[in-house]
């Protein structure tokens, strides 16, 4: 496996248009706070963020832009977290623990932005199987593969990935009443599996 890219990497731009689109997407993310993504309007964020409403729709389109946009902005962040940043969940910890505190992290951050994820990866067929989800599973594997080489790595990545679908875990979060303690104390069960080494059968 070769070295991760992090998705969104920043392109360069003027300092007033980057001052802009940091204003913007602070007072998107204040107004998707208050309002849910479904009450996000192009007209509230320039009037919140103190520019033009053409301005805001020359920077990201439509209300779907902007939305992906902030998550764009979090996944940078959390990429750079999980592939470079201090352990467990960044190197120079164990395989196990890297894939613990990966799935803790991508819980939380997950609860964090639900109602903007599930408006991503509902918006298009397979779209949740799109950009970070790939960075997601390579990640995954690579560890997998360096605790477990017994095991068939892709697949069990996609296994340990399943339950962080935006709708299941919204389901879960707001039908069942799951909370996020439980769900990490259960991914934590799955880990627990996956560190055990094998035995041969009869042993």
């Amino acid at each position: 496996m070769t070295e991760l890219e992090i998705l969104g990497q920043p392109i360069a731009e003027r300092a007033d248009a980057a001052a802009n689109r940091r204003k913007i997407l602070a007072a998107a993310a204040e107004l998707v706070a208050a309002h849910g993504v479904t009450g996000l309007s192009m007209d509230d964020v320039a009037a919140a963020a103190g520019v033009g409403v053409g301005t805001v729709y020359r920077r990201f389109k439509d209300r779907a832009g902007l939305a992906h946009a902030l998550l764009d902005q979090r996944e940078h962040e959390f990429q750079e977290r999980f592939m470079a940043g201090p352990p467990p969940l960044g190197p120079d910890a164990s395989p196990v623990d890297r894939i613990r505190a990966f799935l803790r992290a991508l819980i939380d951050r997950t609860d964090d932005q639900l109602d903007m994820l599930l408006y991503a990866e509902t918006s298009a067929p397979a779209a949740r199987f799109e950009g970070s989800y790939e960075v997601y599973h390579r990640h995954l594997s690579v560890l997998i593969t360096q605790e477990r080489s017994d095991v068939d790595a892709e697949y069990v990545a996609h296994l340990l990935l399943a339950p962080m679908s935006a709708d299941l875990f919204a389901w879960q979060r707001t039908d069942q009443h799951i909370s996020v303690e439980r769900m990490k104390a259960g991914i934590d069960i799955l880990i627990d599996g996956l560190a055990r080494p094998s035995t041969a059968e009869g042993d």
